[in-house]
């Protein structure tokens, strides 16, 4: 189906929805199809409610950003006014899903805007504030991923490991992304139509969430689940490498779909495995399986997106644990320095990059291009 409507509506409905947001800031004005506006969540819907392993806020964030567009277009003002009404589309749709407020706000400011003046702060802010308001309303006002216990501040020994934790995480989220593009190229080289790429990940899918169900789906309950520390090593084992299987092939597939909760759920999964072996061999480290999780979970994300400040803040929002704010700056550091130094593109930047597209990395103003 997804294919289907791919080929008959529009090809920008493929994939993970940031990347193809950036591309429109970057290349055409931000003028976004007025179609992804409904095209987006209805393919999303289908493949994340048939059992596609990805999250929702990459299509939320596709979909507000196409509304943005589409306002600004009909108003027609100038292309540096409907950017920010993209960008703030995009981000209120990412506080509606998580309550992140303040991650949406960085977010906007590193993958979207890339300016920080107040031109473009305040309408983002207040677009943020409107989405949180709504998750507020529509689910509760509690951080969406709660941990049971106060996380206590870790001693400098703990912060130690948190913080070489971070650096190993940034080697893998290098792996992670690597994997998703050469998965991706595989796909370009079989001898079918693209339509049909959605369907052959589908089957890849179902053929794993067969042997493991929590696979499938969003999983948000998996990343709760995962931050309790509580999980059976078995059942974190799977969430690891299964899930990180499934979602990469489906997204190399051309499906839509998010990236931002599959990649969550693997980091956390593994932020348990590695804190296992570091309990096992040093018994007196001092650090908890819940903040090892947590810290993977938000280097990871670090890592692929080299979205720094949004991966820091969105870990405090949406587990409401402030006393983790240190580790979890150590390990989204480390895991930032050596992605920086790895990778030259990112996940939401490699598939635009290649089309000849080149995204700012720093916000000063390139004086030939003014």
């Amino acid at each position: 189906i997804v294919g289907l409507m791919a080929l008959y509506g529009s090809k920008a409905i493929r994939g993970h929805g940031i990347p193809e947001a950036m591309e429109q800031i970057l290349t055409n004005q931000s003028k976004i199809k007025p179609t992804i506006t409904y095209l987006k969540p209805i393919s999303s819907a289908i493949a994340i409610g048939t059992g596609g392993p990805f999250g929702a806020e990459g299509p939320i964030i596709a979909t507000g950003g196409a509304l943005g567009s589409t306002l600004g277009q009909i108003m027609k003002i100038s292309h540096n006014e409907r950017k920010i009404l993209l960008a703030s589309g995009a981000t209120a749709g990412m506080a509606a899903i998580f309550c992140t407020p303040i991650a949406g706000i960085f977010l906007a400011i590193e993958l979207l805007l890339f300016e920080f003046s107040p031109r473009s702060l305040i309408p983002v802010a207040l677009s943020c504030i409107t989405g949180a308001a709504g998750h507020h309303f529509l689910f509760s006002s509690g951080p969406v991923f709660p941990i049971d216990h106060l996380i206590a501040i870790p001693s400098n020994k703990a912060l130690l490991i948190y913080s070489i934790l971070g650096i190993v995480i940034g080697f893998f989220s290098v792996f992670v992304t690597k994997i998703v593009y050469l998965i991706e190229d595989g796909f370009e080289k079989l001898p079918v139509h693209w339509m049909w790429w959605p369907a052959i990940g589908g089957l890849c899918v179902g053929i794993i969430g067969y042997f493991s169900p929590k696979t499938l789906g969003v999983g948000y309950e998996n990343i709760t689940d995962i931050l309790s520390g509580s999980l059976p090593i078995k059942v974190v084992l799977s969430l690891c490498f299964l899930k990180f299987i499934s979602w990469a092939i489906a997204l190399g597939s051309g499906t839509s779909g998010g990236t931002l909760a599959p990649l969550l759920t693997i980091g956390g999964a593994t932020g348990i495995l590695l804190g296992n072996l570091v309990l096992i061999f040093f018994p007196d480290s001092g650090i908890t399986l819940s903040l090892a999780a947590l810290v993977a979970m938000s280097a990871i994300f670090a890592g692929a997106s080299r979205a720094l400040l949004t991966s820091i803040i969105f870990a405090l929002e949406v587990t409401g644990q402030s006393n983790a704010l240190l580790p979890v700056l150590a390990g989204c550091l480390g895991s930032y320095i050596v992605s920086f130094f790895i990778m030259e593109n990112t996940i939401m930047t490699e598939k635009i990059t290649r089309r000849g597209v080149k995204t700012p990395d720093s916000y000063e103003p390139d004086i030939l291009e003014t």
